[in-house]
C-alpha cells in the first residue's frame, strides 16, 4: 500500500505539472486547491467524458509516458480500481475518485448553518455539529474563537464517538452564547449553535406580611427576575387588581431594621433613612462589648482623634464588619443589639473587606504597611455567627487586590474568586472553599495590569480593568470567559473602572480621571452592546444603582463627581440625565495618612426595595429620595463619613 499512495502522490505531481492551477484558484486553501487538481486529473483521464473512468481509460494514463521512470513495484493507474472502486462495478466515478485520492467533501444544509437550542438551568444539553461528509475529519469545537476540544473543562465535554457532540452536564447562565463546529482542516464550512438559558422566575416579596388599621396606608413591593424576564401580575383572591393598585400602592415605612450605618470620625451613627434622624451614635469611647475596649482608643493623655475606618461589608443582615486599619483589627457590629460585639486582630493595615456569602466568610486584604509592601490575606470564617470565628492565613504572596463576584436572585453561590497583583500582568484563579490557587490566567500579551474586576452571570464575562501608565491613554478593558478561562479581547473601546447592575444586565464604565462615562448592556443571550457613551463635566468617583419604581426589569444610575457637589442621575434604558444639585463639597481628598480611603465621594442605595441613597459631604451627610428624584434631607456634624453600610430585611 505504501508503493500505492506514492503512485497516487505522483499522479498529483505530474497534473500540477501539466495542468497548473490558474491565479485564482492558486489562492484557495490547500484542501480547495488539492480537490481542483484531482477534478482536473479526473477530466483528463476520462477521455469519453461519460463521468466514468473504466479500465482502458486508467491504462492509456501511463506514467512513464509522462517521463515519469520511478518504479512503483507493479503499481500502475489502473490500480486505482483495483482498491477504490467501492461498488466493484469496474468503473471509477469522481466520487470514488475524491476518495482514492482522500478529497473530502464536506456539505452543511443553509438552514442548518445557524441553530438555535434553549435549555432551563441546571439541564443537560448536546450540540450536534451539522458538517457532513466522508473522510470528514475530526469536529472542532469553539466558543469566542477559542477551541474547546483540548481544554479540561469541568461542565463541557466532547464525545469522541462517530458524530464529535458537544455535551454541557449542567447548564448555567454562563453558558449561553454562541458556540461553532466545524472539520478539522476546513474551517471555512462552520456550523453556529446559539446557545440561549431559561432560568425560571425568582420572586421577592416585601413585606411578606403586615397588618394595618383600616384606612392606613399600606405598600406591597414585588421584584422578580428569570430568564425571560418575568411580568408581574397582582391577584387579589385570584382576580387580577394590577390596574386597579397601582395607582392605590403607596410608600409604607420603613422598619427599625433598614437603616444606614455610617462610620466617621466620630464613631459610628445609626440613620433612620425616613424620618431623617439618627437612631443611636455608638462615641468613639464606648466599649467594646466582649473585650472592654474602646471603639477608637483615644491617644495617651486623653487627646482626641479622629477614628478611622476603611472598609466595611453587610454579613446577612445580621453582622457589619468594619476594618480599622491603624488599629489593625476588624470590629463585628451585632445589627440587632447595635452595638459592636467584637474585635478580630488581623495583619497590620486592614484596607479591604468583602464578604463571600457563599461560603459565610470574610476576606481581608492586609497591607503591611503605607506602602504596601508586605501585604496578606486572611480569612474570617463562619462570619454570621457572630462569635467563634476563625481567621486563616492564606498562602498567597504579594495581593495588592482580590475580587470576589457578588450574588444574586439568579446566581445564589460562587465557587471562584481572583488575585491579583498591580506589577503582575495576570490573574490568578482561587477555590473560594479550599482557599488554594487553580490558575493563573496571563494578561501579558494584551500589556494589561489588573487593576479592579467585574462580573457579570449572561455569557460568563470578566470585565478587567487595566491599569493606566501616567504618559499614556487609559488601555480598554479586557473581556475573560469564564468558562474556558481565556482573554476573549477588548471590550471594544471601554476604558475606566467597571461596574455591574445587580442583575448581571448592564455595565457602567467610569473613572475619576475621566470625563467618559460608558453604558453596555448583556442581552439574555449573553451578547454586550454598547448602549451609549456619555461626557460628564468631570470624573465619576462612585456609581450606585438604584432599581426603577416603574419598570421591574430598569435601573437607574447615580454618580457623584470627583470634586463638584453635584450628583447624577441617568436612567440606564434611555440615556436620559439629570443633576441633582446643591449636594455640597466632598469630603477632602484622603492624604498619605489615609491611603487605604476608598472613592473620595461614595453613594450608597438601600437595597432591593429601598427608595434612598446617602452620600457624605465634607461636615455632613445628603439622603437622596429616588422615588422623588430629589434631596430628602442634610444631617449635619459628620465628619469623615466615606465608610457607610446599608442594612435591611430583605
Amino acid at each position: 500500500m505504501a508503493n500505492y499512495a506514492r503512485l497516487k502522490k505522483a499522479l498529483l505531481a505530474l497534473q500540477t505539472r501539466l495542468q497548473p492551477l490558474h491565479e485564482g484558484d492558486s489562492r484557495q486553501d490547500p484542501a480547495s486547491q488539492k480537490r481542483l487538481l484531482v477534478e482536473s486529473l479526473f477530466k483528463d483521464v476520462d477521455v469519453d467524458g461519460d463521468g466514468h473512468l473504466s479500465r482502458s481509460e486508467l491504462a492509456q494514463h501511463m506514467l512513464k509516458e509522462q517521463g515519469l521512470e520511478e518504479d512503483f513495484l507493479g503499481c500502475s493507474p489502473g490500480d486505482l480500481l483495483r482498491f477504490d472502486d467501492d461498488n466493484k462495478d469496474g468503473l471509477l466515478t469522481l466520487h470514488e475518485f475524491y476518495t482514492a485520492f482522500q478529497v473530502v467533501q464536506l456539505s452543511l444544509a443553509p438552514e442548518e448553518r445557524v441553530s438555535v437550542a434553549t435549555v432551563t438551568v441546571g439541564l443537560s444539553t448536546v450540540l450536534t455539529c451539522a458538517v457532513r461528509g466522508d473522510l470528514r475529519p475530526p469536529i472542532v469545537w469553539k466558543r469566542n474563537g477559542l477551541a474547546l476540544n483540548f481544554l479540561d473543562l469541568e461542565d463541557i465535554n466532547q464525545d469522541f464517538g462517530e458524530d464529535d457532540s458537544l455535551y454541557i452536564t449542567k447548564v448555567t447562565t454562563i453558558h449561553m452564547g454562541n458556540y461553532t463546529c466545524h472539520a478539522s482542516g476546513y474551517e471555512q464550512l462552520f456550523q453556529t449553535h446559539v446557545l440561549q438559558v431559561n432560568v425560571p422566575p425568582v420572586i421577592r416579596v416585601h413585606p411578606e406580611t403586615q397588618a394595618q388599621e383600616p384606612g392606613v396606608a399600606a405598600s406591597l413591593r414585588c421584584h422578580a427576575e428569570g430568564i425571560p424576564m418575568p411580568r408581574i401580575t397582582w391577584l387579589k383572591n385570584g382576580m387580577d387588581v394590577s390596574t386597579q393598585m397601582s395607582k392605590q400602592l403607596s410608600l409604607l415605612g420603613l422598619s427599625v431594621g433598614n437603616m444606614f450605618y455610617i462610620f466617621s470620625d466620630d464613631g459610628i451613627i445609626i440613620l433612620h433613612p425616613v424620618d431623617c434622624e439618627i437612631q443611636r451614635h455608638l462615641k468613639p469611647t464606648e466599649k467594646i462589648f466582649m473585650s472592654y475596649e474602646e471603639i477608637c482608643p483615644q491617644r495617651e493623655g486623653g487627646t482626641t482623634q479622629p477614628c478611622q475606618w476603611a472598609s466595611a461589608v453587610n454579613v446577612r443582615h445580621r453582622y457589619i464588619y468594619v476594618a480599622q486599619p491603624a488599629l489593625s483589627r476588624v470590629l463585628v457590629v451585632d445589627v440587632q443589639a447595635q452595638k459592636v460585639l467584637q474585635s478580630i486582630g488581623v495583619d497590620p493595615l486592614p484596607a479591604k473587606l468583602s464578604y463571600d456569602k457563599s461560603h459565610d466568610q470574610v476576606w481581608v486584604l492586609s497591607w503591611g504597611n503605607v506602602h504596601k509592601s508586605q501585604p496578606s490575606l486572611q480569612v474570617i470564617t463562619e462570619a454570621s455567627t457572630g462569635q467563634g470565628q476563625h481567621l486563616i492565613r492564606t498562602p498567597f504572596a504579594g495581593v495588592d487586590d482580590f475580587f470576589i463576584p457578588p450574588t444574586n436572585l439568579i446566581i445564589n453561590h460562587v465557587r471562584f474568586g481572583f488575585i491579583f497583583n498591580n506589577s503582575d500582568p495576570a490573574v490568578h484563579k482561587v477555590d473560594l472553599e479550599t482557599l488554594m490557587l487553580l490558575k493563573t490566567i496571563r494578561l501579558q500579551s494584551h500589556g494589561c495590569l489588573p487593576q479592579a474586576m467585574a462580573h457579570t452571570h449572561l455569557g460568563g464575562y470578566f470585565f478587567i480593568q487595566c491599569r493606566q501608565h501616567s504618559s499614556s491613554p487609559a488601555a480598554p478593558q479586557l473581556l475573560l470567559d469564564s468558562v474556558t478561562d481565556a482573554v476573549v479581547g477588548p471590550n471594544g473601546h471601554v476604558t475606566g473602572t467597571p461596574h455591574t447592575s445587580p442583575d448581571g444586565r448592564f455595565l457602567v464604565s467610569v473613572a475619576s480621571s475621566s470625563p467618559q462615562l460608558h453604558v453596555q448592556e448583556i442581552t439574555l443571550r449573553g451578547e454586550i452592546q454598547t448602549l451609549y457613551d456619555l461626557k460628564v463635566s468631570q470624573g465619576v468617583s462612585d456609581v450606585a444603582f438604584q432599581p426603577s419604581f416603574t419598570q421591574g426589569d430598569q435601573y437607574y444610575v447615580y454618580a457623584t463627581l470627583e470634586t463638584e457637589p453635584d450628583l447624577l442621575f441617568l436612567e440606564l434604558s434611555t440615556g436620559k440625565t439629570g443633576m441633582l444639585k446643591g449636594l455640597k463639597e466632598p469630603p477632602a481628598p484622603a492624604g498619605p495618612a489615609r491611603a487605604w480611603a476608598g472613592p473620595r465621594r461614595i453613594v450608597r442605595d438601600s437595597g432591593l426595595f429601598g427608595q434612598y441613597l446617602l452620600t457624605p459631604a465634607r461636615e455632613s451627610l445628603f439622603l437622596i429620595n429616588a422615588r422623588q428624584n430629589a434631596p430628602r434631607c442634610e444631617v449635619a456634624g459628620v465628619k469623615g463619613g466615606t465608610t457607610v453600610v446599608w442594612v435591611g430585611e430583605v
